[in-house]
């Protein structure tokens, strides 16, 4: 594990001679910037969006878990009487932390959305919906049995099958995120290779230069991968900053309420991305170093 570290930080140490192997400016340089730099942006879009499809899957998952819903579709001359005794059984149940029956209003602007506004709700067949939060200890098959006998227009639902298919979505975004975060790292390394493949074999001459005046493969190799390694962390620090401001730019969650406005990072959150420019020169190191070998075996 010593060897390889210290093989690891004699390959990145400078050496001004060995240095002028590499050309400091053009294609090359420009690409591993660019690629490094529009990677980590993406990398940090990846991760932000996969840590926030996690809060709010959590977030919806938790809400809809305390709370229940009670739907009573009875005859228009029953529903209110047994509006009433769903009431009287839901607050005499033990575990039931509240009930409260909806308003017309407030069914009015949950269906607003689909039938419009200024809904007559008094000409409108609408069913009676009581609001439930659930508290610990209730026994919900044995309410929905007490309600059966007693109130034959109720349904009672605890929303699982709305939550079941949120947490399988949550996951399947989440690993989604990861595999993006995968992609994004195979592709900054292939894209690295080919630029580090690219500025060996045009210096050509200079490395058959080198080797003349006894110069090693590794001290050739050295100057390459730590060019190439410093322009990945420069570029990858320059998009991870992008991205962070970009996200800071964006809608607050409790602003607007709205999905994609909870993008982003929370309190001690904000310091991961900044594992993204490492990681980008780790990268950029094994692929250039890899690169370099193998190319370095076939320049002659």
């Amino acid at each position: 594990m010593r060897g390889r570290t210290g093989k690891a930080l004699a390959l990145l140490q400078g050496d001004g001679q060995a240095d002028r192997v590499v050309p400091p400016t053009g294609f090359t340089a420009n690409l591993t910037l660019f690629t490094a730099g529009a990677m980590a942006f993406l990398a940090v879009f990846a991760l932000a969006l996969s840590l926030a499809t996690g809060r709010v899957a959590s977030r919806w998952s938790e809400e809809l878990a305390r709370s229940a819903t009670l739907r009573i579709s009875a005859p228009m001359e029953q529903r209110e009487a047994q509006a009433v005794k769903a009431l009287e059984v839901l607050e005499s149940t033990p575990g039931v932390a509240s009930a409260r029956r909806l308003s017309d209003d407030e069914q009015r602007d949950l269906l607003a959305p689909w039938l419009g506004v200024d809904l007559p709700m008094e000409d409108l067949p609408v069913p009676v919906l009581i609001e439930v939060v659930e508290g610990e200890g209730l026994d919900v098959a044995g309410l929905k049995a007490r309600l059966a006998g007693e109130v034959p227009g109720a349904v009672y639902d605890d929303h699982s099958r709305w939550r079941e298919p949120l947490i399988r979505a949550a996951s399947r975004l989440r690993l989604l995120g990861w595999v993006a975060l995968g992609l994004i790292a195979a592709s900054t390394a292939a894209m690295i290779t080919l630029a580090a493949g690219s500025a060996l074999a045009a210096n050509a001459r200079v490395i058959a230069t080198l080797r003349l005046v006894g110069a090693t493969d590794t001290y050739i190799a050295r100057a390459f991968v730590r060019r190439f390694t410093q322009r990945a962390l420069l570029g990858a620090a320059v998009g991870t900053s992008l991205a962070m401001l970009a996200l800071a730019l964006l809608p607050r969650a409790e602003t607007t309420g709205g999905f994609l406005t909870g993008l982003g990072f929370t309190g001690p959150g904000w310091l991961l991305p900044l594992i993204v420019p490492m990681l980008a020169a780790i990268t950029a190191f094994w692929a250039t170093r890899a690169s370099a070998f193998r190319t370095l075996r076939q320049v002659t």
